[in-house]
């Protein structure tokens, strides 16, 4: 029996495993591995592209004595491998598993990405990076000693410093789109926008249900409808602005507060590549409040605050895109990606509860700045 066996298909003998960990510490001469154990990773959020995850831990011997290792062990896949696309309609199968880039993540780690990002930012060191098949991947990553803290704003406001200068940094540049990886709001609008959020903002038994209809308001419903009927041109004008290197989902979730480590590590890179500049601000802004685990709050101020700071990331390193097309950027990329989309419709069959309203109540909220942002941005 290999030790590895739990992790599936990415298991590796005690051999391979040894030669893994020797190669990465640069350790010379015969070592082994002893004391190997898996186990699963807990992890309540849903991700369409991770099979599983894994912490591999033992005791690394070598010539000149023994250290004990962890390893965080991501098996990511293709879309269409998850239980998930089953719900996907026939017809739209194909535009659904080409509107995910499952293999950018794979290919940043291959990088030397970690090398280049600004001081204050870091990324886990890869261990080794395997192709499975052709629609999967193993990632090995050292083992992170994760601290919870709270994220206050001067910690949000920070973190949008830091995202200010990942995006103007000139030595991250090249890396932006890995091995010719890229995924644009184009192919967000034939993908998922097209064939399911804006279909199922038109759709009258989603607005009169009634954790829908009690928070969003027939001002904000025409207002988001309004926006659907643009969607392509808002696309075309995000298409024209100013792209910069983004992680794509900078949520508090993906900034890391870790024991001996300055600054935040960025993990989760599945969306790592060129985007308008600011399309960060979105998710460090409103990713805790999409998920419940924050309150809306003011939306605004906090915005305004976190804008500010990455445009001051961006003059750190150099770059000089000017703030209006950074508000603009962030605007119109948040729109799209998250105040379209901000209806609860993952939870009209669940429950009513006073926990799901507020989440209805701040889904509402977020729907309204993002709109609010567009018309404050319009130039025209």
């Amino acid at each position: 029996m290999v030790a590895t066996d739990a992790l599936g298909p990415a298991a590796v003998d005690d051999a391979e495993l040894a030669r893994m960990l020797a190669a990465h510490h640069s350790v010379d001469g015969p070592v082994t591995v002893r004391d190997v154990v898996v186990s699963e990773y807990p992890y309540d959020l849903v991700a369409i592209t991770t099979r599983s995850r894994h912490l591999v831990r033992g005791t690394l011997v070598t010539p000149t004595g023994e250290r004990r290792f962890g390893l965080f062990v991501k098996v990511v896949q293709a879309w269409e491998r998850s239980p998930l696309f089953a719900q996907v309609p026939e017809h739209l199968r194909e535009v659904a598993a080409a509107g995910v880039p499952w293999r950018t993540e794979p290919l940043a780690y291959r990088s030397d990405l970690r090398t280049r990002l600004p001081d204050g930012l870091t990324m886990p060191a890869a261990v080794a990076v395997r192709d499975l098949d052709e629609l999967s991947c193993a990632v090995w990553l050292e083992e992170l000693d994760v601290v919870e803290v709270a994220w206050d704003e001067s910690r949000s406001t920070r973190a949008a410093r830091l995202l200010g200068r990942l995006s103007g940094n000139r030595h991250v540049a090249p890396l932006a789109g890995v091995a010719g990886v890229r995924f644009t709001l184009r192919d967000y609008l034939g993908g998922r926008l097209g064939h399911q959020v804006l279909p199922m903002l038109r759709d009258d038994g989603v607005w009169r249900h009634p954790l829908v209809a009690e928070t969003f308001d027939e001002d904000l419903r025409a207002r988001l409808l309004d926006a659907a009927g643009r969607a392509s041109a808002l696309v075309e004008e995000a298409m024209a602005l100013p792209h910069l290197p983004a992680h794509g989902d900078a949520c508090p979730n993906n900034l890391l507060h870790v024991r001996g480590v300055e600054g935040f590590v960025l993990v989760d890179y599945g969306y790592w590549m060129p985007m308008p500049a600011g399309a960060d601000l979105g998710q460090l802004l409103v990713g805790d409040v999409q998920l419940g685990r924050a309150p809306a709050g003011d939306l605004a101020a906090r915005d305004a605050a976190h804008r500010a700071a990455y445009v001051s990331g961006l003059r750190d390193e150099g770059c000089d895109v000017p703030a209006e097309l950074v508000a603009r950027g962030h605007a119109v990329h948040h729109l799209l990606l998250t105040g379209l989309s901000s209806l609860p419709w993952e939870h009209l069959g669940d429950e009513p509860s006073p926990a799901l309203a507020a989440l209805a109540r701040d889904r509402a909220a977020i729907a309204r700045f993002c709109l609010d942002r567009v018309d404050e941005t319009a130039t025209g």
